[in-house]
């Protein structure tokens, strides 16, 4: 007999997760805050020991408390099934149409592109990804390994959700 999979089992080749890893807010708007309605988050990860600076528009995602907990996932689709969508990164009516999609999973979700992927030196030294969401940033470090499916010119998808401590 033939072995038979799960209709919704899906190999781990299609999944359109790029970095997955838990947060811990430091510092919010350390510099100074720039803008009214964005703030920068200084944070670290639990499981890949990764830093982060983030803007987030606090006005539409209150992510702003210190030492608040958040799940930050990178994908390059938002199909469940890795699959990738003409049009996608442009707002249609079609994608708020009730079609299941990561950002159901998520509360916020921005899109954009990794505009500058900064090696690590050998050594160990951290690699760093930056992003642009709509000018807002995101700068990402940590180890080469974990950040490798991350390429310049790559678009994006950055989804949010808090968790409990």
């Amino acid at each position: 007999r033939g072995r038979t999979s799960s209709p919704l089992a899906v190999s781990r080749a299609a999944m359109p997760t790029l970095f997955e890893d838990t947060f811990v807010v430091d510092t919010v708007d350390a510099d100074g805050r720039k803008f009214d309605l964005v703030s920068r988050l200084e944070a670290h990860s639990d499981k890949f020991d990764m830093r982060l600076k983030l803007d987030v528009n606090v006005d539409v995602y209150p992510l702003n408390k210190s030492q608040q907990r958040f799940v930050l996932l990178l994908a390059d689709t938002l199909n469940l099934d890795g699959t990738r969508d003409p049009e996608e990164g442009v707002y249609t009516e079609a994608l708020m149409q009730g079609k299941p999609s990561l950002a159901d999973k998520y509360e916020y979700v921005m899109y954009g592109k990794v505009f500058k992927v900064v090696p690590g030196a050998v050594g160990g030294a951290a690699h760093e990804i930056i992003a642009s969401f709509g000018g807002l940033l995101m700068s990402l470090k940590g180890a080469a390994q974990e950040l490798k499916d991350l390429k310049r010119d790559l678009r994006v998808f950055i989804l949010i959700r808090k968790v409990d401590v």
